[in-house]
């Protein structure tokens, strides 16, 4: 039962639009209502009604370590004591900034800022500014925050310009944003080919995980560094999801790729607002009040946020931490695979270290083009069958599923025994 939970989303609806403040929250493309949290506590959260879940979204990734870490809480206490906001500069401000520096090297400088929304806009601000071009590249499926320039709708065949995905987005905002499909060579050549001496940068997460888990093919980003290289514009990494969360050096470590600007978030919080962007030092020197290129934020390098992210990447950085997390990972995504060639069931799933997705679909799945072809009502309920089995998933297909250092191998083996039952449940009732 979830009645305090349906009370607070009816109370909710009266003063909050939709009664969330973040739309995925919402669960409609699970057909339920929001469940409302009362606690975390390692890998797993509690609602208002006492009812206890393994948790996999992990507050959308920051959450590596598990919810209410006891060295993460303890630093933000001991930091909340010596004040909780200054508008001045703070000695945390430059150890995260030298932390990110020593496993990030291609981050010369950064800059801190409150949310990975913040982060990408203001990369794109500075990548046209250093270049002197307006267009950018992103690709269909690629998230990057709620900035205007980002909100177009995806498209196929070469691009889509000039089409705002949200009403309030003026089309003008919009006009120099060319979005293409991933791992799609041809359309990126096609694209400099024709707009190349107007394009300013391309913009993606190396591993994309707001379509759900869709790995790079290989070499595409090496042909993506050595394009954007031979014409002159710059190579932005988001890293807001994957950075410190597949490896302390990010994705661009594993495939050995040195953008020119990174954007980091979720886990240098440690589960509190923040957000960092950085690059090579000749680009970052333009931001204000160095260079001409203005960004500012009041709360920018919180002593408390940037206390919880320096925990966390203290506890990531002991040895065996990652091999820990790679090992349930494997243990989740082999076992899942089990159950569907027990089953006989099509489905795919994908896994870049501790990101995982189970698509419900028997489509190859490369782009975002490919995702489309899931099964959503089929999500749905696996969602719901999964939650009445005590576990919650992202409330969407197209988003990925993160373990923690804090779930267990019992965890995982509960985890698969649940996905076994729930499938086997909806094929008996199709």
């Amino acid at each position: 039962m979830r009645l305090r939970s349906h009370l607070f989303f009816q109370r909710a609806k009266e003063v909050i639009p939709g009664g969330v403040n973040s739309p995925v929250r919402a669960c409609k493309a699970v057909k339920s209502d929001p469940i409302f949290f009362e606690r975390g506590e390692g890998p797993y959260l509690i609602d208002v009604d006492g009812n206890r879940y393994l948790d996999y979204v992990a507050s959308w990734g920051p959450l590596i370590l598990g919810h209410a870490h006891p060295n993460v809480i303890a630093e933000v206490y001991f930091a909340s004591k010596r004040g909780t906001s200054f508008g001045a500069p703070t000695w945390l401000e430059v150890e995260m900034a030298e932390t990110i520096r020593k496993y990030i090297p291609s981050m010369e400088k950064v800059r801190l800022v409150n949310s990975g929304t913040e982060a990408t806009m203001s990369a794109l601000r500075l990548a046209r500014a250093f270049t002197g071009r307006k267009r950018i590249i992103k690709f269909d499926g690629c998230y990057h925050g709620h900035g205007d320039s980002l909100l177009v709708k995806s498209g196929s065949g070469l691009a889509t310009f000039g089409i705002p995905a949200s009403p309030g987005v003026p089309e003008e905002l919009t006009a120099h944003t060319l979005s293409l499909p991933f791992n799609d060579r041809s359309a990126v050549e096609e694209a400099f080919q024709k707009y190349g001496s107007e394009i300013a940068c391309v913009i993606l997460e190396p591993v994309p995980a707001n379509m759900g888990v869709i790995p790079p093919k290989e070499g595409f980003l090496s042909f993506l560094r050595e394009i954007t290289q031979r014409y002159g514009a710059l190579l932005i990494f988001d890293e807001v999801i994957t950075g410190f969360r597949v490896g302390l050096g990010g994705a661009q470590e594993l495939f050995g790729i040195k953008p020119d600007l990174t954007c980091l978030g979720k886990i240098i919080g440690g589960g509190l607002p923040v957000g960092a962007y950085g690059g090579r030092a000749d680009i970052m020197n333009l931001v204000a009040p160095q260079g001409p290129v203005y960004q500012a934020g009041t709360l920018s390098g919180n002593p408390i946020a940037v206390s919880a992210g320096l925990a966390t990447i203290r506890e990531l950085a002991k040895p065996g931490t990652y091999e820990k997390l790679e090992t349930l990972s494997n243990l989740l995504e082999m076992g899942i695979k089990d159950v569907l060639r027990d089953l006989g069931l099509p489905y795919k799933v994908t896994r870049f270290a501790s990101m995982l997705t189970l698509f419900f679909t028997s489509k190859e799945l490369v782009n975002f083009q490919d995702v489309l072809s899931c099964d959503t009502e089929k999500f749905a309920l696996f969602w719901q069958g999964m939650l009445k089995r005590g576990i919650y998933l992202p409330p969407s297909q197209f988003e990925a599923w993160f373990v923690s250092l804090a779930h267990s191998e019992k965890d995982i083996e509960y985890t698969i025994k649940a996905i076994k039952e729930t499938l086997e449940e909806i094929e008996r009732n199709p």
